[in-house]
């Protein structure tokens, strides 16, 4: 049972950042604009880059190959979202602060579920005195 849990988390967080991942690419007049409207610099530039970290983590997570730098990456690259594009704290015309402070807590979330699946991917070493250390 708890393996199952643990491939269905990692499954679910994976196609949270895949999907979107593809899109940044598909939809790339989109990105780049909305991008653009949070003041974002170099947007040409990290728009891709985003968009293949995003692909490529989520892949490793889905295939279960190098989870816990893929789940580090994912999680850093959440919070520099969450802090340029759902800056609740700043006023953009058509953009609505009460949805970018949900959307900014909701990646919190998101943030903290791949610390966890990091965290449970990372081996646990024997001391020695035969202990196990974190």
């Amino acid at each position: 049972m708890k393996n199952t849990l643990i491939i269905t988390g990692r499954t679910l967080l994976a196609l949270y950042f895949i999907y979107p991942g593809i899109m940044k690419f598909v939809a790339w007049d989109r990105g780049i604009a909305l991008m653009e409207l949070h003041d974002m610099p170099m947007v040409t530039i990290l728009l891709p880059i985003a968009g293949l970290i995003q692909i490529l983590a989520g892949t490793c997570l889905v295939i279960n190959k190098h989870v816990t730098v893929a789940a580090l990456a994912l999680a850093a690259l959440t919070l520099i979202i969450n802090i340029n594009l759902h800056d609740f704290w700043n006023t953009y015309q058509g953009v609505d602060s009460g949805r970018e402070l949900q959307n900014f807590v909701k990646n919190l979330g998101i943030f903290a579920g791949l610390l966890v699946l990091a965290g449970l991917n990372i081996p646990q070493h024997k001391s020695l005195d035969g202990k196990t250390e974190d």
